[in-house]
């Protein structure tokens, strides 16, 4: 790859064509294979009232979420980055009952909207919301020795992105789905320094370091932007004598 390929790839910078083809294109199997959604359109107005930063999964993000979580049967979901449960009740929905959804929230403002949202989308008895720093949340579930979980959706601050995903995967078990989100940052993950793309490097030489976690990372256009996410599964434990 040419130096001025990666920089055209890195600079983040579509024209404005280019995006607005994107959102246009979103917007068209959207309406068609998403539709219209009261409780979830609930949610988005309830957010951007409480003035949370509008930066949620898409329509379409949020029903590929549901329907891994429905793919695999999932009973137990963890999610790492609440903000104001939109993603939470798109994936609460899909859960396989009786089924528990633990997601962790940084900001107490952004837990208490998500809260009320989870509660009006009708899914707050699957849900709980613990607030707090992550990793130090994460730790503590550990230690309470939860069943495993079965889907894992990380969107949070980039930076503490491998961090993340080890709690997710000791906290999971084999054939546990684990999704990290805003991996691709409109192609700065090539060459930037700043905090969160250097993140996502850190998380991508972690999975590739790793025999337990197969992965792949898909780069995706929208709404949202340039930008893609990663998909990693844990992988069958294998028995000491097993030859392998």
């Amino acid at each position: 790859m040419s130096n001025e390929t990666i920089a055209a790839a890195g600079s983040g910078r579509p024209d404005r064509s280019e995006e607005s083809t994107w959102a246009a294109v979103d917007e068209y199997f959207s309406a068609a294979l998403v539709g219209e959604d009261d409780e979830l359109a609930a949610v988005e107005r309830a957010a951007e009232a409480a003035g949370l930063p509008p930066i949620s999964v898409s329509a379409a993000q949020g029903k590929l979420l549901a329907l891994l979580v429905r793919s695999i049967g999932a009973r137990r979901v963890l999610e790492v980055g609440t903000l104001g449960g939109y993603s939470a009740v798109w994936m609460a929905r899909a859960i396989t009952r009786p089924g528990r959804l633990v997601t962790f929230e940084l900001e107490p403002h952004h837990a208490e909207v998500a809260r009320a949202n989870v509660d009006r989308a009708g899914v707050g008895g699957l849900v709980d919301i613990r607030v707090g720093p992550a990793a130090d949340g994460l730790r503590a579930l550990l230690d309470e020795r939860p069943e495993p979980f079965d889907f894992a959706f990380i969107d949070a601050d980039k930076a503490s992105n491998a961090v993340y995903l080890d709690y997710a995967v000791r906290l999971g078990r084999p054939g546990t789905l684990i999704v990290v989100d805003n991996v691709v940052r409109g192609g700065r993950v090539l060459h930037s320094a700043d905090e969160a793309s250097e993140g996502v490097r850190r998380l991508v030489d972690t999975l590739a370091g790793r025999a337990d976690v197969d992965s792949v990372a898909v780069q995706t256009v929208g709404g949202r932007g340039y930008d893609g996410f990663i998909l990693a599964r844990i992988n069958e434990r294998r028995s000491p004598d097993s030859g392998h």
